[in-house]
């Protein structure tokens, strides 16, 4: 069954990624969108063409089973999901990622790697920002790295709330 047929079930998650730049990330992020069904948006401009060989690489042949969406504005995110379904994460943020209600549906929405989403965005995201806890020493995790942690504490919370695993994924 293709990503893109309609007798499918549409996805439990969307992942959001805001003008990213490398292309191997993009790759290992739309493969782990494969492993629990979630949709990817890429938001323009890419710092990439969708056929780099990094993609390829990184996604391995699970990109052909990858529902992604390409948009040219965050703008059009909003619009589609709602603003009241995105979750913006960021370094800035003051609430904690497992202090959020994720629930089948939402948007996690991440910003470029070399600055991340823009302060306006996260100050009038309120609560709806969070954050990955981390030392000090470190600035940020990998965004590949960031987008896993994310998603699957989405999915995770998904299974709490199903009583265990969400349906099509193996525990």
């Amino acid at each position: 069954m293709s990503p893109n047929d309609p007798s499918r079930p549409g996805p439990r998650f969307h992942v959001v990624l805001v003008e990213p730049e490398i292309a191997a990330n993009a790759g290992a992020i739309g493969r782990t969108c494969v492993a629990v069904g979630a949709a990817l948006w890429l938001v323009r401009p890419l710092g990439f063409l969708l056929d780099d060989r990094m993609v390829r690489r990184a996604g391995l042949d699970y990109w052909e089973h990858l529902d992604l969406r390409v948009v040219d504005s965050l703008d059009a995110v909003v619009e589609a999901l709602g603003p009241d379904r995105l979750w913006w994460f960021s370094t800035k943020a003051a609430r904690t990622y497992t202090e959020a209600d994720f629930r089948p549906g939402d948007g996690l929405v991440f910003g470029p790697e070399s600055r991340g989403l823009p302060s306006r965005r996260i100050e009038a995201a309120g609560d709806r920002a969070v954050r990955i806890p981390m030392r000090p020493e470190a600035r940020s995790l990998n965004l590949a790295n960031a987008a896993a942690v994310g998603l699957y504490e989405a999915v995770r919370q998904a299974a709490v709330a199903n009583s265990g695993a969400p349906p099509g994924l193996s525990s």
